[in-house]
């Protein structure tokens, strides 16, 4: 089944130059990424262990403690006593890129706002050394208590856990974080597969702009809660201008105080955000912005850095 005839028209006019080359990476399921978890043990034994169960991980060039299998490996992954004990991560190679670029340290405050189901909060609390405090906010019931096994069985002990809408969050705890990190709900259209037509079932541009609109209202909470030289990381799996560039800029008329930061990552499937969608122009500043690029092994992401000057 074809992806919505929409959606297309929208991708190629985001992507004009790729757009055949990348469309074609929603019909195969992609290689399955996972981080091995430097909490819980070191890459040596996580590798040894993982051979013995008939897995053999692929590294990546860019973060020595991620690996992929094929994506036929997946159920023998999930079952391997290292998923069980949390000495790995099942977590896309897009994902692990915004721990990476926000780059919390040992002894930082640091905010996941929306942080189900775990895997970015267990990244930072492992690049923090467990040291300083990592709050981790969830509304959904269901969905907060997966988080919370998830960080508690990955050696998170420096994660503390709420159950509450991150819209509010802002207001209740006014710069008091040095790094925050809001992977915003989204319409999720880089998880479409021409093969599930279940993964794009009931997207349309209504649901773009009901998710533009709740991302903007958590980006305001995530501002207030900035300490002033603090930085942000904005996300989405959307490619989206409207939950994207259109989101910031928004952002970035109302708070003079917030900038755009360059990201420099290792990787050639990029592409900068973008500064004009249909008859709407965006700060220019929006270009440091990072477009992931869908392949094989890589999901398509959105990444901009703020700072609070």
């Amino acid at each position: 089944m074809p992806l919505p005839d929409l959606f297309i028209e929208r991708f190629r006019a985001i992507y004009p130059d790729d757009a055949d080359t990348l469309l074609e990476t929603f019909e195969r399921p992609r290689r399955v990424s996972f981080r091995i978890n430097p909490l819980k043990t070191d890459t040596d034994t996580a590798l040894k262990q993982l051979d013995e169960e008939g897995l053999e991980p692929e590294p990546v060039a860019w973060y020595p403690y991620a690996f992929s299998v094929e994506a036929k490996m997946r159920d023998t992954l999930t079952h391997s006593r290292l998923f069980d004990r949390g000495d790995i991560y099942i977590q896309s190679l897009s994902s692990m890129l915004a721990p990476l670029i926000l780059g919390p340290r040992p002894g930082e405050t640091v905010l996941d706002l929306t942080a189900a189901p775990g895997g970015k909060s267990l990244m930072m609390a492992a690049m923090m050394q467990n040291e300083g405090w990592l709050s981790v906010v969830e509304p959904g019931k269901d969905r907060f208590f997966r988080l919370k096994a998830n960080l508690e069985r990955g050696g998170a002990t420096i994660a503390h856990h709420y159950m509450a809408d991150g819209r509010g969050v802002g207001n209740k705890c006014p710069a008091m974080f040095d790094r925050v990190l809001l992977d915003a709900p989204c319409s999720t259209e880089a998880k479409f597969k021409t093969y599930a037509p279940q993964t794009y079932a009931f997207w349309s541009e209504r649901k773009i702009k009901e998710m533009a609109k709740l991302q903007y209202r958590l980006m305001e909470s995530a501002i207030k809660s900035l300490k002033p030289g603090g930085k942000l990381l904005y996300a989405t799996c959307s490619f989206a201008p409207e939950e994207n560039e259109a989101v910031v800029d928004k952002a970035l008329h109302k708070h003079p105080e917030i900038h755009v930061e360059p990201i420099e990552i290792p990787i050639e499937n990029i592409h900068p955000g973008v500064t004009q969608w249909k008859k709407k122009r965006f700060n220019l500043n929006l270009s440091k912005a990072v477009r992931i690029l869908p392949t094989e092994s890589m999901d398509g992401f959105f990444l901009c850095l703020l700072k609070k000057v």
